[in-house]
């Protein structure tokens, strides 16, 4: 069976829709933000380094490294690169404050983590993926332009977030009541997007799941193990552990579907593995958070 030959099913309005929800979630991500709290972060540097080498740093090298040992498919093995190349996913938040993590310092970390991701998601994906030559032939077949990527990534998530900080900055009592409702809407976009494309493909995950079930859930784990053994490598608090294992847990897999079915034409391993990405550590970002948020 040729694994790139399976075809998910997701048309052009979807690309667009799920473009719109994750524009409009990480707006209200920045509803939450103000410039004094890149202020905290930068008096407790060590925080911020942490979180940055954990997720841009450790998460794709040894990504890749667990690649070389594995030896997946490529096309399984790209997309492993792609989530471990893009930023924490938006509802990392909600989970921090499930566990009862540093949920100021995670919202932070989500916007200093899109920021940086403009330029680590591209950088990341090409260098791994130039390095190990079956994801390196998949590259040459698509003419990759870290440039292209760079924009999209820029559209979807920074100018967002920017115009989020300004509405904040100069119209909090606006923000607040704007966040109220656009919060809890986006988030259930997002999902009713994640629900439709499922049930429009459900064949296909039931015929090819098993592909990449295993492969998904150590890939999710592994990030957590990454996350918390840096923080406590660095002697971090309870709460900042936490949140950076969170942060480095829970990736933004639906920026990835999107970069896949715009740069790889929804290349069938790829699209498989971050499709079942985004559901599997929603699940597991569930279960650890409430765990952490009854263990005294």
């Amino acid at each position: 069976m040729n694994i790139d030959s399976i075809e998910i099913n997701f048309s052009t309005d979807a690309l667009w829709m799920l473009n719109i929800a994750l524009a409009i979630i990480m707006f209200g991500v920045a509803l939450d933000i103000k410039l004094n709290d890149f202020k905290r972060l930068l008096k407790k540097p060590k925080i911020v380094f942490v979180g940055v080498f954990s997720q841009f740093v450790l998460l794709p090298l040894l990504t890749f490294l667990a690649i070389l040992i594995i030896k997946p498919h490529p096309s399984f093995a790209l997309g492993m690169m792609m989530v471990a190349a893009c930023p924490g996913g938006n509802v990392s938040n909600f989970f921090s404050k499930m566990a009862n993590g540093n949920t100021a310092l995670s919202v932070s970390l989500t916007a200093s983590a899109t920021l940086i991701c403009i330029v680590m998601t591209p950088f990341n994906l090409h260098l791994w993926g130039s390095l190990y030559e079956p994801t390196n032939e998949i590259l040459k077949t698509v003419a990759l332009n870290p440039y292209d990527l760079f924009k999209l990534v820029l559209l979807i998530l920074g100018i967002p977030l920017l115009c989020g900080m300004l509405v904040n900055h100069y119209h909090p009592t606006m923000a607040l009541k704007i966040n109220r409702i656009l919060r809890p809407f986006s988030v259930f976009f997002f999902l009713i997007l994640i629900v439709i494309a499922l049930y429009d493909n459900l064949q296909i995950f039931k015929n090819h799941i098993h592909l990449v079930f295993f492969l998904v859930i150590f890939h999710n784990i592994f990030a957590f193990i990454i996350g918390y053994s840096t923080a406590r490598v660095f002697k971090l608090n309870s709460q900042d552990t936490k949140t950076i294992a969170i942060e480095t847990g829970i990736q933004n897999s639906g920026l990835g579907l999107l970069l896949i079915f715009g740069f790889f034409n929804g290349l069938g391993g790829m699209a498989l593995l971050a499709a079942f990405w985004g559901v599997w550590d929603i699940f597991s970002g569930i279960i650890l958070a409430t765990y952490w948020g009854r263990k005294k």
